[in-house]
């Protein structure tokens, strides 16, 4: 364990009302752990994580009251929504609330997120818990270990609720598998809520939990965010360890986390960051730097937009128009804001995209590949990375592994021009549910089932962290939103950022989803 995670697993609810986040004014510290008024459900979903923890800390609130608002608003929403799966049972869930509840009222040590109801993305795995990947191969299979973020989740005094619905093995930014099916936008039932993280992005913005974690290889992160209006973290590679039989190759895809807002954001960041020695490529520095409030000086930054790369990228009629009218709150900041391109052909570094991903996928995939039974239940998209994979020699991929510095360096030299980059979360507004994949946006054909992600993927290949927060919505309603990027490990510059932009216009806090106000 490192010093930041006893540090965590020890923080008692006084030191965690001294650290950032805004105070509860007027709290009122109760002598047991049911001796105050109940707080209304509403009041509570409507906390953010900060407050929340501050609130059950102070023990303003207890951690039962906190479960069952959750748990009441899963019951109102989720039938609908389908961002849940793997529901445990609500008795059981009360009585480690209950638990929880008793450790505060005798002053034992708490982690950060004590009490907080939490659903895990069903692409990792959480003791006891069913555990799918969404794909019927694995349909039944309880896991028998927590993942390494998992761990840190349960160290800082979290309660799994279930799981956050995710696509088959995390292919595709469309949330729909064979085990439990589609998971539908936050501010519209009839479009896809992105993915692959998008059951958590949905959960999230429809308050049935606090916080959400989720994982990114192409947009996993950024896309569902963006398309529900939260906020989602793709960090840089090691910055969140994950354990596992290839420790020593870095891969493209990284663990994140997710929230209605960026402080909130953050907190979570400081339990899910940090090295172990089981993963010896994550870095050395700790978590404990998310948990200051992001803020900084910010006039005179210069950001580089880089909307469609070009038209390398095409976008649907009216995202760039959305995102082009939200970079005027950077400008409100005293940031400038320039057009800015890359140097390097968008193509080349496409193909090389591909390559790797098939490459990194296909490993996963391999085992069924020589049982029947099992490679007749992957979908298309596994299959196409799979018979990808397998043609790749070692010096395709070396060569592609080269084409990704290069772009990479591309991304770099405009970072000697500016503070910042910004661009698209997606190419387009949410689609219809039942959409398989795009197969065209503004007239070009997508030539892939993941092409339409093209512009997160060109960010995945750079490595640096990408911070997605809300943009604003179409004349329809639907969401869309923006990635901020930082250079590689500046994770704390995305966060000030971000933090400084959300304040200007808090489109989570002011334009809810209209479900909520249904509810």
């Amino acid at each position: 364990m490192t010093t930041d995670q006893r540090d965590d697993a020890g923080m008692n609810r006084r030191a965690l009302l001294a650290i950032g986040g805004q105070a509860l004014a007027g709290a009122a510290v109760a002598t047991g752990a049911q001796a105050h008024a109940a707080r209304p459900a509403s009041d509570i979903d409507g906390m953010s994580a900060w407050n929340l923890a501050q609130a059950i800390q102070s023990r303003s609130v207890s951690c039962v009251e906190v479960m069952n608002a959750s748990l009441d608003r899963i019951e109102r929403l989720n039938p609908d929504a389908n961002a849940i799966v793997a529901l445990q049972d609500r008795g059981d869930l009360l009585r480690q609330a209950r638990e929880r509840d008793v450790t505060l009222a005798q002053g034992g040590p708490v982690g950060l997120l004590h009490g907080f109801p939490h659903a895990v993305k069903d692409l990792a795995p959480v003791k006891g818990l069913r555990f799918t990947r969404g794909s019927p191969i694995f349909k039944d299979a309880i896991a028998t270990a927590d993942s390494l973020m998992v761990e840190r989740l349960r160290a800082a005094g979290v309660i799994f609720i279930g799981k956050t619905n995710a696509p088959e093995f995390g292919l595709g930014s469309h949330t729909v598998n064979r085990v439990y099916g589609a998971t539908h936008n936050a501010y519209d039932p009839t479009r896809s809520s992105g993915g692959s993280s998008g059951g958590a992005a949905v959960a999230l913005a429809l308050r049935m939990v606090p916080l959400a974690d989720g994982s990114d290889f192409g947009g996993s992160l950024r896309n569902p965010a963006g398309w529900n209006n939260v906020c989602g973290f793709r960090t840089s590679f090691g910055r969140i360890p994950a354990a596992g039989p290839d420790m020593w190759l870095p891969s493209m895809s990284v663990a994140g986390p997710m929230g209605r807002n960026v402080a909130d954001l953050a907190l979570l960041l400081s339990v899910q960051a940090g090295y172990d020695p089981r993963a010896p490529l994550s870095m050395e520095s700790g978590g404990g730097q998310f948990r200051k409030p992001p803020t900084a000086k910010l006039k005179g930054k210069r950001i580089g937009w880089l909307g469609d790369l070009g038209g390398a990228t095409p976008c649907e009629a009216g995202v760039l128009d959305v995102c082009r009218a939200a970079l005027k709150r950077f400008e409100t900041l005293g940031c400038i804001v320039e057009e800015a391109r890359p140097d390097h052909d968008v193509e080349k570094a496409w193909q090389a995209f591909l390559q790797l991903r098939a490459w990194d996928e296909a490993a996963l995939f391999l085992p069924f590949a020589n049982d029947p039974p099992k490679r007749a239940l992957l979908n298309d998209q596994a299959v196409y990375e799979l018979e990808m994979g397998v043609r790749l020699s070692a010096m395709d991929i070396t060569a592609a592994a080269h084409e990704r510095a290069l772009w990479s360096q591309s991304v770099q030299r405009l970072f000697a021009r500016y503070d910042y980059l910004i661009s698209p979360t997606a190419q387009m507004f949410p689609f219809p549910i039942e959409t398989r994949w795009p197969t065209e946006i503004a007239g070009v054909s997508m030539r892939t089932y993941h092409e339409w992600m093209k512009g997160v993927c060109m960010i995945t290949m750079t490595g640096c962290p990408s911070l997605a927060v809300p943009a604003g919505f179409s004349p329809q309603g639907l969401p869309m939103g923006l990635q901020i990027i930082a250079p590689v490990h500046q994770e704390m510059a995305c966060l000030q950022l971000g933090a400084a932009y959300e304040a200007v216009e808090p489109l989570w806090h002011t334009r809810p989803p209209p479900r909520l106000s249904a509810a």
